[in-house]
């Protein structure tokens, strides 16, 4: 972590918050050596990390919070956190989409990320219960005028959860009536044990819904989503047919991660993408994969 001086809070924060998840602690002394910063500008973060929910402040430092299955953190909580790996994620999701295609982008922070980066791919018809994702195309258009080959964005409707997601009955009617080629999902949680799952009930039945209704499920998840269980489970991992993650996640959950899902690529330094079992890897590098390849893979 040298030379994070200039780092602006909220991405500081998301470092710390990783370190302390990745060691299961961490001492206020530790964070400003690998930081570069004042222990008052240390102690301030995580005063902010706690208030926040994200960790527990101790004596001398700062440990992870024991989340029940239940917890929700809202939209705002999440989008400081993981950035460039969202960033990195989101890119190379992006290349994955056809012009012209129908896709549905479920809610959370990184599909946020990804609809950015899809405004420039043309004549996409986008299925969303996201209201944020909505806003992204939404707001374009309001920005630089009806342009050719813009996106038609289809928002479900339902009832707000804390991600900024539509779900219940409504959401779930109007996706069982659609039919799209690709699902980017966004995640609470991915296990060997449980599979994808959330801490909303509602949530997972219409993500039930929107896994039935999509020809290809590209889920977008960081590493720190890895291990995590929540409430309700709403897909098995072999349902998924292509995970994009960061470098991030640990050696031994990719190889277990790939013994179901048919395609994992992984952002970032420790770049791979692994087919089926893991019998044949091909090296990427953190740039976006040429199209036609991505395209006829996912």
């Amino acid at each position: 972590m040298s030379d994070n001086q200039n780092l602006l809070a909220e991405q500081r924060r998301a470092l710390i918050l990783d370190e302390v998840r990745r060691r299961g602690g961490v001492r206020v002394n530790e964070l400003t050596r690998k930081l570069g910063v004042s222990d008052m500008t240390v102690r301030r973060d995580l005063d902010a990390l706690a208030r926040q929910g994200m960790l527990e402040k101790v004596h001398g430092g700062a440990v992870p919070v024991v989340e029940a299955s239940t917890h929700e953190p809202g939209f705002e909580a999440k989008s400081g956190l993981e950035l460039t790996a969202k960033e990195d994620i989101a890119r190379t999701a992006a290349s994955l989409v056809a012009p012209g295609t129908a896709i549905a982008l479920s809610g959370g922070t990184t599909t946020y990320a990804l609809a950015h980066h899809l405004l420039d791919v043309p004549d996409l018809t986008v299925v969303t219960n996201s209201v944020r994702v909505a806003d992204v195309f939404h707001s374009a258009q309001r920005t630089s005028g009806q342009r050719p080959g813009a996106a038609t964005v289809v928002l479900t409707g339902g009832v707000r959860t804390p991600s900024d997601s539509l779900v219940g009955p409504v959401a779930d009617q109007a996706i069982r009536a659609l039919h799209f080629d690709v699902l980017f999902l966004g995640v609470h949680g991915i296990s060997l044990e449980a599979g994808l799952s959330t801490p909303n009930l509602a949530e997972a039945e219409t993500n039930r819904r929107l896994v039935q209704s999509a020809r290809r499920v590209v889920v977008v998840a960081d590493h720190t989503k890895w291990g995590t269980v929540g409430l309700s489970s709403f897909a098995s991992l072999s349902q998924v047919d292509t995970l994009v993650t960061d470098a991030g996640l640990p050696a031994e959950a990719h190889v277990d991660i790939s013994e179901h899902v048919s395609r994992v690529v992984v952002t970032g330094e420790r770049a791979a993408s692994v087919e089926g079992s893991g019998d044949s890897a091909d090296s990427e590098d953190s740039e976006a994969p040429d199209d036609s390849g991505a395209n006829a893979d996912i």
